[in-house]
């Protein structure tokens, strides 16, 4: 089969490696490079950096409907999507004879939209999924082909699930191909009570200590190792990478990066700044 990959992050890099090994795949779509870190160097997206590995394709269109135009004398069968970033035009949908398919970290409709590990986590659920759509022109509202449940395991971050659901994506998308192969690539509408998830903020990293330490831990799983929930402790902004709840019912705070400062435990970060009072005292 011929296909064309579309995807941008790191969670797409298992599906894009599928899509190479198993499919005469014409290139890789991905974001334009863009600015990071300080020095606000151009970097390119995790999809570029591993189809440039393997010796793939890549192209970077600005505009989709333009690219579309470009790709309309090429003949594909399908076209597969993880982490793209961006909602293929209907001109971009038409293109594949056996459509597109759509790798989505949730057990759609359920968590439709950019963040929906982050916001499993958030709600503290029990379980959550893959889910293999037929892209049409809307936001993750396609018919399902495959679907699978995977527990969220007790303290899980959201490092640890992300991996966990991109390798459980490509193995699913490589079941889709051999549906394909075999002219077997059914598929059937969302059943259940859409969810609409949103981009993350800065304020919704924001973590106050006041909170029940239930809603804190699940916060800061929600966001480690990247970008960190942040809570003020002794006047200044620290980010917390994990935490967990004490015997007592109490908030223990095992990791975190205090501002101009390296990593360190909780309890070293304790002492620090018993230390700093103390020398505050002295002076």
């Amino acid at each position: 089969m011929k296909t064309l990959f579309f995807g941008t992050s790191a969670f797409a890099v298992p599906s894009l490696r599928v899509v190479a090994e198993r499919t005469q795949c014409a290139g890789a779509v991905t974001r334009p490079d863009r600015p990071a870190g300080r020095g606000h160097r151009l970097q390119s997206s995790p999809v570029k950096s591993a189809a440039l590995e393997l010796g793939l394709r890549v192209f970077e269109p600005l505009q989709l409907r333009g690219f579309a135009r470009d790709m309309g004398g090429e003949s594909f069968d399908l076209f597969a999507l993880a982490s793209y970033g961006r909602i293929l035009p209907r001109e971009l949908l038409a293109l594949p004879a056996l459509g597109a398919l759509n790798v989505h970290p949730s057990l759609l409709p359920k968590y439709r939209g950019a963040t929906p590990i982050q916001n499993a986590i958030l709600q503290g659920d029990r379980e959550t999924g893959v889910s293999i759509m037929l892209m049409d022109a809307g936001l993750d509202t396609g018919e399902i082909v495959l679907q699978q449940r995977v527990s969220v395991e007790p303290g899980e971050s959201y490092g640890e699930l992300h991996d966990r659901l991109a390798a459980l994506g490509a193995q699913l998308l490589a079941q889709c191909f051999t549906l394909a192969e075999r002219g077997e690539l059914g598929a059937h509408p969302q059943i259940g009570e859409p969810t609409l998830t949103r981009p993350i903020n800065r304020e919704d990293l924001r973590v106050d200590l006041s909170w029940a330490p239930e809603r804190i831990v699940r916060a800061v799983c929600a966001y480690a190792p990247q970008p960190a929930a942040r809570a003020e402790i002794n006047g200044e902004v620290v980010k917390i990478l994990r935490a967990h709840i004490g015997d007592a019912g109490e908030l223990v705070i095992d990791e975190l990066i205090a501002p101009n400062r390296g990593k360190m435990s909780g309890e070293q970060y304790r002492r620090s700044i018993t230390l700093r009072q103390a020398q505050g005292d002295k002076g």
